[in-house]
């Protein structure tokens, strides 16, 4: 026995220094080979280059949320250069990255979801971070089937080319991995510009926009649309814009990063003083970016830049003045003559403007902005007679010189003469200066263990025997164990949005028995699943996405929530079979009861009316400016909104343009997508498409909630267009409008209301739809201002039923 009992103790021990040590001090590796990963709980375990250079993992950016990523491992704190799940962390347990057998290197969550892959289909590839920063996938023969430099993030390192079918996009803020508004990419002029880009609002502030093309160096001619940055420092574009680094030679690190304040900086590494020196910037001053104040935020130069809010405005968020300012002075619109301008020198909002008309006097000028409800302010030049009347105010800064003048719309119970003119900075935007390497956010991870653990090893036998057999046993159960240790928050989001098997919504809908109704992306059948809970289950039909893409754009919708939309339960994804699960709403869409609704059981009276247009603006106005990821709905009409047993209304089908077959991304749709009638004008032409084509079907859809008749038939002549419809219908709307009176309205509100119905909301909402159906998408609202318009509205018809 004790012969025995010896070997066995050393055999022990030796399998528990084989499995301690290495824990202890891994050998890093710069390669990933097939069926080998990375784990998100060890910090240790990542990829390093040849050169220690650059290393590849997760990295962390939240309480349990982390990324894969690359980051440049000489910088205290790391300095990250490249995401491959920028927006869409994963969880801090469980998590993996896997160089599978198909030759795909997959990133998945705690519980197995594919949240990003390589899709290369190459058994005997390999993966390997070059000392470049480049993370390639390989053949055996050394053939790239892929590569992180492909698809940049917010910088472009030394070789690393832009081209037309790839774009810098900024961080958020500070410390922040996630995407931001500011994106740098060749446009269809073929040349590389600077823009600042969100759903309701977008705009090119580099190269100058006020200097035409043949003014600022570039050319539009060449079409090759490719930008890199050499080993030199100098950066060279195929549309002749170059530029070299301060410190221009070889032998230095350095990275072109589009930073969240929507600057291009080049940056070089100091190997001396291990840090990032600024060596090359796009733009002098920050106060040539576009939005960095946000809405009618200003930007001013003195003495050095500051953002402020023009007189008889208030900041929204003194800490993120990307969030702009707000009126303290509503203006009512059908009272023009109560309007007052309040001139401010040396200041100007770019863009947005409408009717500019040169050679005008200022009082012509004036009144133009005066009597147009939608104006905001007008500029104006004295030298030239230049008269640009704003219908948003974006953009603003405020510099020395003689050019420029800005008259703010404000209401004439203001007086004007009490309100200072001089603008003063509130809060210092962010700098050169302030832009440091300093700012990236810091990985909180060690890299080393302490191996006096080894040395009194000995003298703790028993108690490390027993923790072998915990740890054997932790071993081999781990991954039944994972799921264990995610937070409260994490598991709730996950029950919420679950995936379901074709099996089980076959016997939840009964075979697919009963059908709810069918429209474009394909029919929709009522269920009960186990829970006794009453769903409605949509077979999707031209999904073109392979599984794992399906479920990665599912990943968003799932996490979107708010009153006014359609709460998605799960999906499922089986072969062919593609389908969605949500709650099931009651009433059913608004369509069948606005337009087919018969008998007071089923008519809508004017306050359910005004508050299904108020509920849809919300929803709306939730997707394109407060979501995760902002999404565009592209076919709003009374066909996806639906509504509860209240009449509150629900947006139905909001994220299926990236689902359904739409050719890619929203900015490059090809493929006119919506319903005839409902359609915005730029479907027709080549401009990318925003959230303001929601805005316009939102506002078709509220004339037929005042109308109580669908557009298309308003149709008077035979063979007539819907869109000719619609076009008349405006015109005489506008005249209307604008002769101030108000005893038309009694006719184009919906007869079967018998006149009960309020005016004032009536008309602000037809307002509101002209404003919406503008051909010009720059002229038309945000969501936002959209709800804030029928609130206040509200609120006025509160207020006067109070006085009385």
């Amino acid at each position: 026995m004790r012969n025995h009992s010896i070997p066995t103790i050393l055999i022990r021990l030796s399998l528990i220094f084989t499995l301690l040590l290495p824990s202890a001090s891994p050998a890093p590796r710069s390669s990933l080979t097939r069926r080998s990963f990375l784990s998100v709980e060890d910090d240790s375990d990542i990829l390093v280059s040849q050169d220690k250079s650059f290393a590849c993992g997760f990295y962390e950016v939240g309480s349990n949320a982390f990324t894969f990523s690359i980051w440049f491992s000489k910088s205290k704190p790391e300095t990250v250069v490249w995401t491959a799940n920028r927006d869409n962390p994963v969880n801090g347990h469980g998590s993996r990255v896997t160089m599978r057998k198909d030759g795909s290197v997959v990133l998945t969550d705690y519980d197995d979801t594919v949240v990003w892959s390589t899709n290369t289909g190459s058994p005997q590839a390999h993966a390997q971070l070059l000392d470049t920063g480049n993370l390639v996938v390989k053949d055996p023969d050394g053939t790239v089937l892929w590569q992180s430099f492909d698809y940049p993030t917010d910088t472009l390192l030394p070789n690393q080319a832009l081209n037309q079918n790839s774009r810098l996009v900024s961080a958020a803020a500070a410390g922040s991995l996630s995407s931001g508004h500011y994106k740098s990419y060749f446009d269809s002029n073929n040349m590389l510009i600077l823009m600042y880009d969100t759903p309701e609002f977008a705009s090119v502030y580099w190269p100058d926009p006020a200097l035409a093309q043949w003014d600022t160096g570039r050319s539009t001619y060449n079409s090759s649309r490719s930008a890199v940055l050499d080993d030199m420092g100098q950066f060279v574009s195929s549309d002749n814009l170059a530029f070299k680094a301060s410190d221009w030679g070889t032998a230095i690190i350095r990275r072109l990063t589009l930073d969240y304040d929507g600057n291009l900086r080049l940056y070089s590494w100091d190997e001396s003083t291990k840090t990032w020196s600024i060596s090359g910037v796009a733009l002098s001053s920050v106060c040539q970016v576009h939005s960095l104040c946000g809405r009618n935020g200003i930007c001013v130069y003195t003495p050095t830049p500051q953002c402020t809010c023009p007189p008889g405005f208030e900041v929204n968020d003194p800490s993120d003045w990307s969030k702009g300012c707000k009126r303290q002075y509503s203006i009512d619109c059908h009272k023009p003559h109560q309007a007052e301008f309040l001139e401010l020198p040396h200041t100007n909002f770019w863009g947005s403007d409408f009717n500019f008309t040169p050679s005008l006097s200022i009082r012509a000028c004036r009144k133009i902005c005066k009597t147009d409800c939608s104006c905001e302010a007008f500029g104006y030049n004295q030298e030239t007679g230049e008269c640009y009347p704003k219908i948003e105010l974006h953009n603003g800064k405020s510099y020395p010189g003689p050019d420029g003048t800005i008259f703010l719309k404000l209401p004439r119970s203001v007086n004007t003469s009490k309100l200072s003119s001089r603008l003063q900075g509130h809060k210092p935007v962010c700098s050169v200066k302030e832009v440091d390497i300093g700012k990236d956010i810091r990985r909180k991870s060690s890299r080393g263990k302490n191996w006096a653990y080894f040395y009194w090893f000995a003298s703790a036998f028993f108690v490390i025997e027993l923790l072998f057999i915990i740890f054997g046993w932790w071993f081999i159960f781990r991954r039944e164990k994972q799921s264990a240790p995610m937070e409260e928050g994490y598991r709730a989001m996950s029950t919420q949005f679950r995936r379901f098997t074709f099996k089980e919504l076959k016997i939840a809908t009964r075979n697919f028995q009963e059908e709810l109704g069918r429209g474009g992306s394909g029919a929709v059948y009522k269920g009960v699943l186990d829970d006794d809970r009453v769903a409605a289950v949509k077979k999707l039909e031209d999904v073109i996405q392979g599984e794992e893409e399906f479920h990665a754009e599912l990943s968003l919708i799932g996490r979107i929530y708010h009153m006014n939309l359609v709460r998605m339960w799960g999906f499922c994804s089986e072969r062919s079979h593609r389908l969605l699960v949500s709650e099931f709403v009651e009433k059913g869409s608004l369509d069948k009861i606005l337009f087919h609704g018969d008998g007071l059981a089923n008519f809508l009276r004017w306050s359910e009316r005004f508050k299904i247009a108020v509920g849809v603006a919300k929803g709306l106005a939730y997707l394109h400016h407060e979501c995760l990821e902002w999404v565009i709905h592209c076919d709003v009409k009374p066909e996806n909104i639906l509504l509860g047993h209240d009449f509150e209304p629900k947006i139905a089908d909001f994220g299926l343009a990236k689902l359904l077959n739409r050719g890619g991304s929203l900015e490059n749709l090809s493929r006119i997508q919506g319903t005839r009638g409902y359609i915005a004008p730029e479907w027709a032409s080549s401009l990318p498409i925003t959230g303001k084509v929601d805005v316009y079907s939102y506002g078709v859809v509220l004339l037929e909630l005042v109308k109580g008749a669908r557009v298309s038939d308003w149709i008077i002549g035979r063979g007539e267009e819907v869109e000719m419809v619609l076009r008349r219908s405006l015109e005489l709307l506008k005249k209307n409008l604008k002769s101030g009176q108000e005893s038309w309205i009694g006719d184009f509100v919906d007869s079967r209301l018998d006149g009960k119905f309020n005016s004032n909301q009536a008309l602000m909402m037809v307002e509101i739809a002209v404003c919406c159906l503008e051909e010009e998408r720059s002229k038309r609202p945000s969501m936002k201002s959209v709800v804030q318009m029928l609130l206040l509205s509200d609120d006025e018809l509160n207020s006067h039923a109070a006085s009385f």
